[in-house]
């Protein structure tokens, strides 16, 4: 199996996965808050939507990133179909990375200007990593193939390496064992802590 495909199936199964977590989060856990601050579960799922939405458009040229563009504060994307609204943008996004194509184009994405292929792996990271933060907000664990986990972690290991630390995206590295599951590693990489919560 050739790169491109490898790293369109991993997003296939990232999204997947969280799909179902998502259809799964009871009616009064939407409020919840998650590892990330500034969000709760609903706006989570939101950011998630929003950039899969964002990433969808620039590789159709029809979307440009804007300071706001994966906000959930600035509209009520999921209305009352959480599920159905996330399954219906992860569906379009990856109809988007099967273009002809769209993975050898260079696009301008929210990490940078970077090939379509990398950018294929950025949306595959942040699915991991939020969809690690649902389930921590929910008390539960999430599954993902380890060999899929472990590919997402070395590529986020090298995309790292080349970003100075004061412009990282992310918070400082996490404490984790060498043994930790990789979601644990990947996670504890881009600043949570997988060794303070049950989930992981």
């Amino acid at each position: 199996m050739n790169d491109h495909a490898t790293v369109i199936d991993d997003l296939e199964t990232v999204l997947r996965t969280v799909g179902d977590l998502v259809a799964t989060v009871p009616a009064h856990r939407w409020e919840a808050p998650t590892p990330c601050p500034d969000w709760n579960a609903r706006e989570l799922v939101e950011h998630l939507v929003l950039g899969h939405q964002l990433f969808a458009g620039i590789l159709r040229g029809t979307a440009v990133v804007t300071p706001d563009a994966l906000d959930p504060a600035r509209r009520d994307v999921l209305g009352d179909d959480p599920t159905g609204t996330y399954r219906a943008a992860t569906d379009d996004l990856l109809a988007a990375f099967r273009q002809p194509g769209a993975l050898d184009q260079v696009v301008e994405v929210p990490f940078g200007v970077v090939p379509g292929i990398v950018a294929v792996h950025l949306r595959a990271v942040e699915e991991l990593v939020h969809g690690w933060d649902l389930a921590t907000a929910g008390g539960r664990t999430v599954r993902f193939p380890d060999d899929v986990v472990e590919r997402a972690l070395g590529f986020t290991r090298a995309a790292l390496a080349d970003v100075p630390p004061d412009r990282s995206p992310f918070a400082p590295a996490q404490p984790v064992s060498a043994r930790a599951p990789a979601l644990d590693r990947l996670v504890a990489l881009v600043g949570r802590s997988p060794d303070s919560v049950t989930a992981s």
